[in-house]
């Protein structure tokens, strides 16, 4: 029996390229499904990029907030919204439709920014924990270590090296090297996949989490130390009897919550993607792709989530968005009543 135009034509409209054979199939999912995940994944590139825009311009526009440790924050925020701007908008398309319009090569670059922005998230992070922790656990000796010259040339070197790391590995293909027949199999013209083979899912998943997330939790939880020693001293002084005052233990509960906010977001965000990638081609890429996807735009949510984390927070950084906002987008004068102190 031979198919007439309709069927022919049902059977295209299933297809990225419904003119070519060699076509990958589009996503079947429910209007419905389409318009809730488009909502919120635009929802969450608007924080991401707005959020961090706004902490750029703080750091920017007041001298108060421009100090060595808030260089690093810039930065990061820097990272994050070009994420926001440049990776999310196109892994969008692609995660709803499960098509890629953009070519090879435009494939490849956008796979090679993805690595470049998400690994400088991840090490910025690492550098905050750094400096947080000589600030706090050897303050004597911070200003000499840590000035503006030695900040910048860690920040350039934490965006040079995820660049090279990243563009290297899409572009020379090492880690598609034994995975040359799985990858013929399954490729079809309108796909974009970033596949890691045993090796190099192990290596990205060591040197880009395991050891930056070991970093950060060994320097916070000695921070936290730290912070609680310096509580109790604090409260032995202005208590009799060695009890804590109220005040203290309202200050030790409110550092603990902040590091296990910063660390909690962190492994929620990263770890079930990088243990993904390391565990996934030891069997055999068994992870569905729209399970691959939502392991990805978990890690994007840490970059959604390091604005509140890192600006929100503070004192400072509200103060300093409040200015902004009254002034140059509700325009009331009051605003500039608003000073720091």
């Amino acid at each position: 029996m031979i198919p007439n135009e309709t069927d022919l034509y049902s059977e295209n409209v299933l297809l990225c390229y419904p003119l070519r054979l060699d076509s990958c199939p589009r996503a079947q999912r429910l209007t419905v499904l389409k318009v809730a995940m488009y909502v919120f994944m635009v929802l969450m590139i608007l924080i991401t990029v707005f959020g961090n825009l706004l902490i750029i311009i703080s750091i920017s526009h007041f001298k108060h907030l421009q100090s060595p440790t808030h260089m690093i924050v810039q930065s990061l925020a820097a990272c994050d919204c070009l994420l926001g701007s440049l990776v999310m908008p196109y892994s969008m398309v692609r995660s709803v439709e499960g098509c890629w319009y953009l070519g090879d090569v435009v494939c490849k670059v956008h796979s090679s920014l993805d690595m470049t922005f998400s690994i400088s998230s991840i090490l910025h992070l690492s550098l905050i924990a750094i400096d947080r922790y000589w600030a706090i656990c050897d303050p004597l000796r911070y200003k000499m270590r840590v000035t503006n010259n030695t900040v910048t040339v860690f920040i350039i070197l934490t965006w040079l090296f995820s660049f090279v790391y990243s563009f290297s590995v899409v572009f020379t293909g090492v880690n598609n090297i034994g995975l040359e027949e799985l990858i013929l199999q399954i490729s079809c013209f309108g796909g974009c996949v970033l596949f890691f083979n045993k090796e190099w899912g192990l290596i990205c998943a060591l040197f880009v989490f395991l050891i930056p997330g070991t970093i950060m939790s060994s320097l916070y939880l000695s921070i936290f130390n730290v912070v609680k020693k310096h509580v109790k001293v604090m409260s032995e002084r202005v208590t009799a009897g060695g009890m804590k005052s109220q005040s203290s233990a309202q200050r030790e509960g409110k550092a603990a919550k902040t590091l296990a906010i910063v660390m909690g977001v962190f492994y929620l965000c990263w770890l079930p993607f990088f243990t993904a990638t390391a565990v996934d081609p030891f069997l055999n890429f068994v992870t569905p792709v729209d399970v691959f996807d939502a392991l990805v735009w978990f890690g994007y949510f840490n970059s959604t989530c390091n604005p509140l984390i890192y600006g929100f927070f503070y004192p400072r950084f509200q103060k300093a968005f409040k200015i902004l906002i009254y002034t140059y987008i509700c325009g009331f004068s009051e605003s500039r009543t608003l000073t720091f102190e």
